[in-house]
């Protein structure tokens, strides 16, 4: 597994970048003008929910990131919380899909899907 540290702190897998291109093309959504938005917000079992969707909108204080064909958008108010982070695609007997490895989270939720600091 090969991966990229991000400006923001925030590494991404290759695996990652790829899961996130190919479900652009099963979106026919297009790389030229689709973000992958990585964020937190308030909620879950455990206060904090990471929050990744595709947009086309970009806010004037996100943080632009580019690695393995996919532009990251970040927020300010996130990149608090997700600095240090890695973010990779898994897939496997428990299930697939993304995962946030985050160092600043002092507790999960059983689910994973929600964290504490």
């Amino acid at each position: 597994m090969t991966d990229s540290t991000l400006a923001a702190g925030i590494t991404i897998t290759d695996a990652a970048a790829a899961a996130a291109r190919e479900a652009m093309g099963a979106e026919s959504l297009s790389p030229d003008t689709t973000y992958l938005r990585i964020g937190v917000r308030a909620g879950g079992c455990s206060g904090y929910s990471y929050d990744l969707s595709f947009t086309e909108e970009r806010e004037d204080e996100d943080r632009v990131i580019e690695h393995g064909g996919v532009r990251l958008l970040l927020d300010p108010r996130s990149e608090v919380f997700l600095k240090g982070t890695t973010l990779d695609y898994t897939s496997g007997l428990n299930g697939k899909g993304f995962v946030f490895q985050n160092p600043n989270a002092s507790g999960t939720c059983g689910c994973g899907e929600s964290f504490s600091v």
